[in-house]
């Protein structure tokens, strides 16, 4: 078996984390998107404005609880995560955190570093105090909506609706990450 882990993501992890986002919306999201607003965030120039984004998420957060982690295997970045703070209105950000994204290359799913992500993620929050994980994920997205379920997540009942050019709908997920719940 290949070298595998999670580590905080450099400025150098940027490109990858955006080629990777680009692959994995592309194939996870055809059917889940608008095809002009998935050609829109996966596009050319698109893929600059992520590369940006992701090496500032490295280098500079907004604060110290938002993170950007990366899966690796044998040196090659393979996914990554995003959290932070919840923002929703109805949720504490001193006791809840978001995972803002959570993706693994099409080329490397099912090799566990998906569950490595969210293990990582869930230590460091739990070193910050937090209690409880929430997410947003496509309403029709079984593949993400199965695999964050095998791991303890569930609906909160929370929904909201994006205008998309069409209507896509999310559903909120949560999950228990306090010493008792895990």
């Amino acid at each position: 078996m290949a070298d595998v882990g999670v580590r905080p993501a450099r400025r150098a992890d940027a490109a990858a984390v955006a080629e990777i986002q680009v692959r994995a919306w592309r194939h996870g999201y055809r059917e889940l998107l608008p095809a002009g607003v998935l050609d829109q965030v996966t596009g050319g120039a698109a893929v600059e404005q992520w590369r940006e984004k992701w090496a500032e998420a490295a280098t500079a957060p907004p604060s110290p609880r938002h993170r950007l982690l990366v899966a690796v295997a044998s040196d090659l970045v393979v996914g990554f995560a995003a959290h932070g703070p919840a923002e929703d209105a109805d949720l504490d950000p001193a006791g809840t955190a978001e995972v803002i994204t959570l993706l693994v290359d099409p080329l490397h799913t099912r090799a566990g570093h998906g569950s490595r992500l969210l293990a990582a993620t869930a230590d460091l929050l739990r070193e910050d105090g937090c209690a409880t994980l929430v997410t947003w994920v496509f309403e029709d997205d079984e593949v993400t909506r199965t695999f964050l379920g095998s791991a303890g997540w569930a609906p909160d009942g929370t929904a909201r609706t994006l205008d998309m050019g069409e209507p896509v709908r999310q559903i909120r997920l949560h999950t228990d990450i306090s010493d008792t719940g895990a």
